[in-house]
C-alpha cells in the first residue's frame, strides 16, 4: 500500500481502508507491530522533556517522578488499545444500523491513536503552547480517522448520523479515560 493512501485515510473512507482491511492483520500482529512500538514514543519523549526542560517548560514540571509517570503511561497506552477495541465493537454493534467485527474494531483501535502518538515528537520543542496546539491537531485527525474508519469498516444500513454518533461516543470514552489517567498521574 502506498504511503499517500495512508495519508488520505483520515479524510476519506475510500482511500486505503479496504486495502488495509483486505490484508486483515491479526490483533496480536497489530499489538506487536503497531501499538507496542508507537506506544513507546510518548513516554520516551515525555521523559526527555521532563528531565531536560524542567520548569522552563511549565511550572512544577521538573519536580515529577518521570520514570514512574512514563512507565504508567506506557502500560496505560497498551491497556487502552485492548479496551478501545472492545469499546468500538460494543458501541458500533450496540446500534441496529452499524456492525463491525472484532478484528476491524481492533484495527481501528490501533490506527486511531497514531496521530496522537506521533504528536509526542513535538515535545522536542520546549514550548507548552506549541505542544498543546500539536496535540489538539492530532486529536482532530484521530477523530477523523475513527469517523472515516467506521464508514469504511462497518457494514451499515444508514451511515452519517449513526456513524457520527458512534464516533462521538467512542471519542468521549477515550478522552474520559485519558483525562482520568492524566489527572491521576499529574496528582502523583
Amino acid at each position: 500500500m502506498k504511503v499517500m493512501a495512508y495519508m488520505k485515510m483520515p479524510f476519506s473512507y475510500r482511500e486505503g481502508w479496504r486495502e488495509l482491511q483486505a490484508k486483515s492483520p491479526s490483533i496480536p500482529l497489530l499489538a506487536w507491530c503497531v501499538v507496542l512500538p508507537m506506544s513507546l514514543l510518548p513516554p520516551v519523549m515525555l521523559y526527555f522533556a521532563g528531565t531536560h526542560y524542567g520548569d522552563a517548560f511549565m511550572t512544577g514540571f521538573a519536580d515529577r517522578e518521570w520514570r514512574f509517570i512514563t512507565t504508567i503511561l506506557f502500560l496505560a497506552e497498551l491497556l487502552t488499545f485492548f479496551i478501545m477495541g472492545w469499546v468500538i465493537h460494543a458501541v458500533v454493534n450496540g446500534t441496529e444500523q452499524l456492525s463491525i467485527n472484532y478484528q476491524d474494531a481492533y484495527l481501528l483501535a490501533a490506527l486511531a491513536p497514531l496521530p496522537l502518538w506521533a504528536s509526542s515528537l513535538a515535545l522536542g520543542v520546549p514550548s507548552l503552547l506549541f505542544n498543546t496546539l500539536v496535540a489538539l491537531f492530532a486529536l482532530g485527525i484521530s477523530c477523523s480517522l475513527i469517523y472515516h474508519g467506521l464508514q469504511a469498516l462497518c457494514t451499515r444500513k444508514e451511515h452519517d448520523v449513526v456513524t457520527i454518533s458512534a464516533t462521538y461516543t467512542i471519542m468521549s470514552a477515550g478522552i474520559l479515560g485519558w483525562g482520568v489517567l492524566l489527572a491521576v498521574i499529574w496528582a502523583y
